[in-house]
């Protein structure tokens, strides 16, 4: 297990946990975002090992969805064949909610 897939782990809830909550009540503990281009993912659950659950954006608002996302895909994305191109938003408040995320109030 490499060890974004561990801090994961550790940081959000199994998959379908969240599903009953309303958006205010969903916490999106995790942003991943390409630092070379168009891409952000906020995370709201993780299956521990591939699979994601969040909010994907790829660049048009109109077009952005709640949906899965594979980790290991995510990871294969390189910049020039070696520099990873997606990367864990250090700075995100992991308190945000998904209503704020859905609604563009928090970025």
């Amino acid at each position: 297990m490499n060890t974004l897939t561990q801090q994961l782990s550790k940081l959000l809830p199994p998959l379908y946990s969240t599903e009953n909550f309303l958006p205010d009540q969903v916490r999106v503990p995790v942003k991943l975002f390409n630092a070379y281009g168009v891409g952000t993912w906020y995370i709201t659950e993780f299956d521990g090992k591939d699979i994601m659950f969040g909010f994907c954006n790829l660049g048009d608002d109109e077009m952005a969805e709640l949906g899965y996302v594979s980790l290991k895909e995510l990871q294969s994305l390189k910049v020039y064949g070696i520099i990873p191109a997606i990367e864990k938003d250090r700075f995100w408040d992991p308190q945000t909610t998904l209503h704020e995320v859905v609604t563009f109030k928090a970025r």
